[in-house]
């Protein structure tokens, strides 16, 4: 039987998998809080990527994070939100792919992840790697698999 690791050349690469960062909502590092939590608010997503000016990734914020951060004593203090910067809080510590990696290094990944970050040789934002998708052409891989032996 061939293993995951030496089947790599039958898993889709990234490339072909991934949402382009064209269409993918994000924030910049400089942005305030505030910003961040309406751009999370309004795409409806828990995390979104944090850029800098030149489109490179710096990491990721989330809801959950802002929300921590502006959790008080007793209270929620929102008025923090203009004075905090998202690169003050957000994780800088996240797996990225690129877009050469296959599908098979997404989801190892994935595992702790709803979705992973693809950069560039040059650590440019390329887009997302979402479970969704791997997961979709997982089931794919699969179903084709189970035909070729029937």
């Amino acid at each position: 039987m061939v293993s995951l690791e030496q089947s790599k050349l039958e898993w889709p690469k990234i490339k072909d998998l991934m949402i382009p960062s064209e269409k993918v909502a994000h924030v910049q590092i400089g942005n305030p809080l505030e910003h961040a939590l309406l751009v999370l608010v309004k795409s409806g997503y828990s995390a979104v990527p944090v850029l800098d000016p030149t489109y490179t990734f710096q990491g990721v914020i989330s809801k959950t994070k802002i929300l921590e951060e502006t959790l008080g004593i007793e209270e929620f203090e929102l008025n923090r939100l203009g004075e905090i910067q998202v690169h003050e809080i957000m994780d800088a510590e996240v797996p990225c792919l690129s877009p050469e990696d296959h599908m098979i290094d997404a989801l190892h990944k994935l595992i702790d992840y709803p979705f992973v970050c693809v950069t560039n040789e040059a650590g440019e934002f390329d887009g997302i790697v979402t479970r969704r998708s791997v997961l979709k052409q997982y089931s794919k891989h699969y179903h084709e698999i189970l035909k070729h032996y029937e």
